[in-house]
């Protein structure tokens, strides 16, 4: 036996020891002694260290004679696995008009509702309340444009009554159902230009707080941008106290990472895309991932086109990092303001966390 397979087995071992989640479906064991193999997640006590051997696939276990445990399915699919299908599930379910309960749900997965919320919530993010309100907010949003009235629109989304939706709809809607209907008139957005190591930068904010930051060469080009981005809205230029806030920002992309600013944002998107921009702002600076771990790290595997299309709706340049985000072979790709600010930014970030 070589010493590299030695050291593989010994840490192989400790992690089924420690039955480390992030081993479960990386390798299997059997033990000699009983014929039977196992997950390193299992919950059966351990084995004797010279009772134990590895596999790489569940049927090369089975092909050396062992059988499946009883307690750990190691022929099934994962435990985490399992839970993403229980959450996919809950979210089709809360999807639809009637809505079920938090005990409805867990009991479809077998689970007790404390268990399956906290499943559900580090899985999506979200509670599966918070979820269902916003998957209703977000039929409101498709209906207001097209429905006679707001009352049609609130009960075709599915609310039984339009009071609790009129008291929430700022922060579902960004403001009153009737102004989201009408375009956003009279919706006041202060706004100003200054200059940063990667150009201009427009800093742009409502009552609630930050609604964009960006990039760019030419300032005008910025302001068309804020102004294409909400049209029906009251545009004015910020005063000497709001310069002050633009410096905060400029601060944040000469030293991003390293002086982020407390500053409120007023982030309008869907569920998944505040997922999405949630987990961007956990991403250590100087530290890149890829669009498929981005994926991973929400719960949602499959969904790496959609994190992308996250990424590229963010309007908070370098607030919510999503430059942090790369390609699977760590190429850079896919920047709202251009690929040179994004490897500038980054190259910034990893020369301040070493120097650090």
């Amino acid at each position: 036996m070589t010493t590299t397979a030695t050291a593989q087995e010994n840490a192989r071992f400790e992690a089924l020891a420690r039955r480390d989640p992030a081993a479960d479906g990386a390798f299997f064991y059997g033990v000699r002694s009983t014929g039977i193999y196992c997950r390193p997640t299992c919950g059966a006590r351990r084995p004797r260290r010279e009772n134990v051997v590895f596999f790489e696939t569940w049927a090369t276990a089975q092909r050396e004679g062992f059988r499946p445990c009883q307690r750990c399915r190691p022929d099934g699919p994962t435990l985490e696995a399992r839970r993403a299908e229980w959450v996919i599930a809950a979210c089709r379910a809360l999807e639809a008009e009637e809505a079920p309960d938090l005990a409805t749900l867990a009991g479809e997965a077998g689970l007790s509702p404390h268990h399956f919320h906290r499943i559900f919530k580090r899985l999506t993010g979200l509670t599966p309340k918070a979820y269902s309100l916003a998957k209703r907010a977000e039929r409101v949003r498709r209906a207001l444009p097209r429905d006679d009235s707001v009352t049609g629109a609130l009960y075709a989304a599915g609310y039984p009554s339009g009071g609790r939706f009129y008291a929430e709809s700022v922060a579902r809607l960004g403001m009153a159902p009737k102004r989201f209907r009408q375009g956003g008139p009279g919706e006041t957005i202060r706004f100003a230009v200054g200059e940063c190591p990667l150009g201009s930068v427009l800093v742009a904010s409502t009552v609630r707080g930050l609604c964009a930051v960006f990039l760019g060469n030419d300032p005008d080009a910025l302001v068309l941008e804020l102004q294409d981005r909400f049209p029906r809205a009251e545009l004015i230029g910020g005063d000497a106290d709001y310069e002050q806030l633009v410096a905060r920002v400029v601060s944040l992309v000469e030293a991003p990472g390293t002086a982020a600013p407390e500053l409120p944002l007023d982030i309008r998107g869907t569920a998944f895309q505040q997922r999405v921009w949630e987990a961007l702002r956990g991403i250590p600076p100087g530290t890149p991932v890829s669009y498929t771990e981005l994926a991973q790290r929400i719960g949602s595997p499959s969904a790496v086109r959609a994190v992308a299309g996250a990424c590229a709706a963010n309007a908070h340049a370098v607030i919510i990092p999503c430059h942090r985000v790369v390609r699977q072979n760590g190429d850079l790709s896919g920047y709202r303001w251009g690929v040179e600010r994004k490897a500038a930014l980054l190259a910034r970030e990893q020369e301040l966390t070493s120097n650090g």
